[in-house]
């Protein structure tokens, strides 16, 4: 039996700590809320995000970050990642030296370029670090319907120790060496849930969706493979996978604010009807300009920054699209036949 602690109360926060304390674990959630953690505590539900999913009785829930820590073996870090490295600088008081840390969050931090996991390993330096990614719906988690997803680290150990920690009948749990793929590949992929969005609500057919499907893939993992990541995961459930689920999927934060721009709501209506961080908008903003620095093709990126941040219409958005380079279907690092 470990002790854990979650950090985040979020939906996604709250089924993992949920999971991990039906394994028969010791788990705190720790949410920043005092008011929402004591009601969240008394009703045996978080109200806010998944009010119908029941907390088993063994799963504690505390604001207090010290008391949160105390003793724990593996964090779990559930805070968007704009909240990350602030939550990592109070929570290095706390951390046990040998606690095993690992990211659950999806976003790029828009100064430094760096993604949730490295942002821990600059403020918690000297632990074994891992990060979950996946397509990995909270509610439908909740459901216990067959899930998987992916824990990747350079430590074998680490990684082990998380697949004991949540698997279970209805959740699996595959390991990958390369972290730094897993979890950019989380978040690019909100980039193209937004444009996903967009295409559902203009009521575009399955030939359309299935062309925006296959082409985000191949934009997002040619950005990946310039910065250094494994092509192969982006074959994976952390690739492939999260993508194909946060592009189908009106539980999927990003759809539903692509798919309020479709329906002709500015980006500041979108984000107020979803309610909930999407983080493809800020990532769409970094990525674009990191491309651009780079070099890198990218055409569905830059159609979508021109439709939320230069005012280009989302019939624009297509057209670009449509008009962009015709380029390799997949791109490859092998020469072409006769070269």
């Amino acid at each position: 039996m470990a002790t854990v602690a979650v950090l985040g109360g979020g939906s996604f926060g709250t089924a993992m700590a949920n999971m991990i304390a039906a394994n028969g674990h010791r788990v705190t959630l720790w949410m920043r809320d005092a008011e929402a953690a004591q009601q969240t505590a008394a009703q045996r539900c978080n109200q806010r995000y998944l009010p119908d999913y029941a907390l088993v009785e063994n799963l504690q829930v505390s604001a207090d970050l010290a008391a949160s820590l105390a003793s724990a073996e593996v964090v779990f870090f559930a805070v968007p990642s704009r909240a990350l490295r602030t939550l990592c600088q109070t929570a290095a008081a706390f951390v046990a030296p040998t606690a095993g840390l690992v990211s659950m969050a999806k976003g790029i931090e828009a100064d430094s370029f760096l993604l949730p996991s490295q942002i821990i390993e600059q403020e918690l330096p000297g632990h074994d670090i891992a990060v979950i990614s996946g397509p990995n719906l909270a509610a439908e988690i909740c459901q216990r319907q067959i899930t998987a997803t992916v824990v990747a680290s350079d430590s074998a150990a680490l990684c082990s120790e998380v697949q004991a920690l949540i698997a279970s009948s209805y959740f699996r749990v595959y390991a990958n060496s390369d972290r730094f793929g897993v979890e950019l590949a989380g978040a690019l992929k909100n980039i193209y849930a937004i444009i996903a969005g967009i295409v559902a609500a203009l009521g575009m057919g399955q030939n359309s969706r299935a062309v925006m499907l296959t082409r985000s893939l191949a934009e997002m993992s040619r950005f990946a493979v310039r910065l250094g990541a494994d092509p192969m995961t982006f074959l994976g459930l952390s690739g492939v996978g999260d993508l194909y689920v946060t592009c189908s999927s009106p539980l999927s934060r990003n759809y539903r604010v692509g798919f309020e721009l479709g329906r002709g709501s500015t980006l500041e209506q979108a984000v107020a009807a979803v309610g909930q961080t999407a983080e493809g908008v800020n990532t769409t903003q970094l990525v674009v300009a990191k491309a651009a620095e780079l070099k890198i093709y990218m055409p569905l990126a830059n159609a979508l920054y021109a439709s939320l941040f230069k005012g280009r219409s989302i019939d624009g958005l297509l057209r670009d699209m449509m008009n962009a380079e015709q380029s390799d279907d997949v791109d490859s690092a092998a020469p072409r036949q006769g070269q």
